[in-house]
């Protein structure tokens, strides 16, 4: 057994199973746990997923979400004990691994197509014949 199986094998019980399908450009809130001193309370960020990096049990994500016009940024690793869940809000179509060029867009600009759009006007169309 090599090297990179051994770690595999070893941090396979802590990887998370119950976590939803979220792509690059989905709308997700992480419910994240917030401990201050003996009281624990969870916080929810809500933003565009714009990069996944990383396998295993060192995949991490970058949620950029918008906060009185100026970006706000936050790296979770995906398989951290501080996260309660993950929630997918919307779908949204990238057609990047990476949506670094959001930080750079003002307005509306940096509103991401939705997923189903195209979808939705075929559906339409099949039901009306």
């Amino acid at each position: 057994m090599g090297t990179q199986q051994l770690l595999e094998s070893l941090t396979d019980e802590q990887i998370k199973t119950d976590l939803p399908r979220f792509d690059i450009g989905d709308t997700i809130n992480v419910h994240a746990r917030i401990v201050e001193g003996e009281k624990e309370r969870v916080q929810v960020f809500q933003g565009v997923l714009i990069s996944r990096k990383g396998r295993g049990i060192n995949e991490m994500i970058t949620v950029r979400r918008i906060v009185d016009n100026i970006g706000v940024e936050r790296t979770w690793p995906l398989n951290s004990p501080l996260i309660a869940k993950f929630e997918v809000v919307r779908r949204g179509d990238a057609r990047r691994a990476k949506l670094y060029f959001l930080r750079d867009r003002v307005g509306k600009s940096r509103r991401l197509r939705d997923r189903r759009r195209g979808m939705k006007h075929i559906e339409g169309m099949k039901t009306v014949h």
